[in-house]
Formats: structure tokens, C-alpha cells, sequence
């Protein structure tokens, strides 16, 4: 029992540890079917951004008492310096160190959301890709730092979360992109199509001459 007593930060900060790296997976699943370029369509299921955003919040949180907890830990006494500055703590530097990168990416990208207005949408989508690498990072930190990575109770639920979130980002890095085609490039008849699509109107919309291209046919 004294044992315990004395480990305790150490059981916590584990546990929490594991916590974080296990939310940090659902979100990315949460992120990947909520986001543009989907690898799955979800049809009327498919509104799961707040899902997503609960899932980044719990995981900011889960992190942050993972490095705090491990303060109290008389054994380790990281310091603050050790649970701050990447490859400075004396228990497996490389690993904590990775942990510790992967933590900083994994809280300022997640609330990163919430200053998307003041750091510009298109460059918020750009920088939100990562977080991908950084969670990639955090499960690198917890099969390597981790003092129970070789127990069937860790690999199992952490398996369980992070393969699904694997398969669906390279679904979604698999995709090909294309681009639509513009509109010197439509046949007469799609954009007639699209025009009576639109106005619920048949018939034809008249059209005028590109003067860049006298053969294309373009609507007013």
C-alpha cells in the first residue's frame, strides 16, 4: 500500500496519459469524417463537429494533467524544466522529449479553433493538418516512455482507436483531388443542365462569346 502511496503522481499521470493519447485518436476519427475531403460520407449522421470539438478540448485537458501530475512525483522530480523543455527530463529523454513536442502541437493546433478568425481560415485549415504528426508523435511517446507499453490492457485500447484513426487518414491522403471544370471547359448541354438545375426553368440560357475564346459558350 505504501508503494502505491508513494506512486501515485506516477499512476496518474499514467492514466491520464493514456487517456490523452485515446482522445486524441477519436478526435482525429472525429476530425477526418467532420472535415472537408471525408474519406466516409456520414448522410444526415454526418454532423459530428461538436463531437469533435468536445474529443480536442477533453484531450487538451488530458495532456496538461499528464505533464503537471508527474511535478509531484517523488520519485522522477522532473521539474518544471523537465516537463517543459523537450529532452531535458533524466527518465528517457528521447521519449519524454517526443511526448512533450507532441503535446505542445496537440494543445496550440487544438485551440488554435478558436482564433481561426484572427489567424485566417485558409491558413488555420493548412496549420490544423498537422495535428495529425503530432498525435502520430504522442503514440511514438507512448509505447516508448511508457513503463506498461508491453501490457495487453495498454495495446488494446489504444490499438482499438488508433488504427481506425490510421485507415482513415490514409483514406484520406489516398484520394485523388480534382479539380472542377471551369467553365470554358463545360459542353453546351451540362451547362444548360446546370442552368435548368438551378432555376428549375427548361430550355436553354442564352449565352454570349468569350472573347478569349470565341468558340466557348459561356452564360450571362
Amino acid at each position: 500500500m505504501s508503494g502505491t502511496g508513494t506512486h501515485v503522481f506516477w499512476i496518474l499521470s499514467r492514466g491520464t496519459g493514456i487517456a490523452a493519447i485515446m482522445l486524441a485518436s477519436l478526435s482525429v476519427i472525429a476530425g477526418l469524417l467532420a472535415g472537408r475531403g471525408r474519406p466516409l460520407k456520414l448522410g444526415r449522421f454526418g454532423e459530428i463537429k461538436p463531437l469533435h470539438e468536445a474529443l480536442s478540448v477533453a484531450t487538451i485537458v488530458m495532456v496538461t494533467a499528464h505533464g503537471l501530475l508527474l511535478l509531484g512525483d517523488p520519485w522522477l522530480k522532473p521539474g518544471l524544466t523537465g516537463i517543459t523543455v523537450p529532452f531535458q527530463m533524466a527518465f528517457q529523454p528521447f521519449w519524454t522529449g517526443v511526448g512533450i513536442i507532441s503535446g505542445y502541437g496537440l494543445i496550440l493546433l487544438g485551440l488554435s479553433y478558436y482564433v481561426r478568425r484572427w489567424i485566417g481560415v485558409a491558413r488555420w485549415r493548412v496549420a490544423h493538418r498537422f495535428v495529425a504528426v503530432f498525435w502520430i508523435l504522442g503514440l511514438f511517446h507512448t509505447f516508448g516512455a511508457g513503463t506498461d507499453a508491453g501490457e495487453l490492457w495498454l495495446q488494446v485500447p489504444v490499438a482499438a482507436t488508433a488504427i481506425p484513426a490510421l485507415v482513415l487518414l490514409g483514406m484520406r491522403f489516398g484520394v485523388k483531388k480534382t479539380d472542377g471544370p471551369s467553365v470554358n471547359k463545360k459542353t453546351r448541354s451540362s451547362i444548360e443542365f446546370d442552368y435548368a438545375e438551378k432555376t428549375g426553368r427548361g430550355g436553354t440560357r442564352p449565352y454570349r462569346t468569350a472573347s478569349s475564346d470565341p468558340g466557348a459558350r459561356i452564360p450571362r
